[in-house]
């Protein structure tokens, strides 16, 4: 359904150092990296789509976050959704919901919720039950 999702940047090199570090905790692979551009993404290992990618805008206005906006990346496990939290707060991204089950969605979702350096919400979640 989804072929990318682009986010909007100012500070390319402050925003790949952060998205760097919350992708590798999930498991995905940087595709392409283009500092010239500037622009980046990163795909799930083995799979050509979807894209995350994070880059300037093409117009060249100003990037700006939008009210209500979010994307949710899916992590492999619980785990995964813990250290992608831990490593975003620890790249200069700020809390906005610490990892947990929101039950109010479904039994087993776990997620939790942050924003990048540049305001931007992402969040992270695993649909999976707890293994036994």
């Amino acid at each position: 359904m989804i072929s990318h999702v682009f986010v909007g940047v100012n500070d390319f090199d402050r925003a790949f150092k952060f998205y760097s570090a919350v992708m590798t905790e999930l498991g995905h692979k940087l595709k392409f990296c283009e500092f010239d551009q500037p622009w980046a993404g990163w795909m799930a290992e083995g799979m050509p789509r979807p894209l995350f990618i994070v880059g300037r805008p093409y117009d060249g206005n100003a990037a700006e976050r939008g009210n209500g906006q979010m994307v949710a990346l899916l992590a492999p496990d619980r785990r995964s959704v813990d250290n992608a939290y831990a490593s975003a707060l620890a790249n200069e991204g700020s809390c906005e919901g610490a990892p947990g089950l929101r039950t109010h969605y479904h039994p087993d979702y776990y997620g939790a919720y942050f924003r990048d350096p540049e305001g931007n919400k992402i969040g992270v979640c695993c649909h999976d039950p707890e293994p036994r």
